[in-house]
């Protein structure tokens, strides 16, 4: 509730409590509801090192059932600049993560929240693989949003 309703310095406190563990409370039940609410309503300052602290562990992340839902926050709240690791990492992986529960809503979420310039590579991927992901039951979400644009 500090995150929501906490002041200033409330906010500052908590989110340097947090650091250094983001990545741990990220893969926890309820830890991962920690880092989303502070990626949600904290100020950029903070946003971007908390974020940045998942770096090198995207795809662990996403592939997930709780540090799937922080990158899909991450992707949401903060600036698209803030999230190019992540949709670098993506990026390199579009097919398999297509193909996967959690990975289709990651890319779902990168579709319907960056700039072009960045979803671009992804939905030309996914392009070139249509063929192969319509037989797959979780990339139906990812052609939804091709097909839309």
């Amino acid at each position: 509730k500090f995150f929501e309703f906490g002041t200033t310095e409330h906010k500052g406190y908590l989110a340097q409590r947090i650091r250094g563990n983001v990545l741990t409370l990220a893969l926890q039940m309820y830890g991962c509801r920690v880092i989303q609410k502070a990626v949600e309503t904290l100020p950029v300052e903070y946003q971007v090192p908390i974020s940045r602290e998942l770096e090198g562990n995207i795809i662990k992340c996403i592939e997930d059932q709780n540090g799937n839902h922080v990158i899909q926050k991450c992707i949401e709240c903060c600036s698209t600049e803030g999230i190019e690791f992540i949709i670098r990492d993506v990026t390199r992986q579009v097919y398999t993560l297509s193909t996967h529960p959690y990975g289709c809503r990651v890319i779902q979420r990168i579709l319907e929240n960056c700039k072009e310039i960045q979803s671009r590579p992804i939905l030309d991927i996914l392009h070139n693989e249509l063929e192969n992901l319509v037989q797959d039951q979780y990339e139906k979400y990812s052609s939804y949003y091709i097909n839309i644009r």
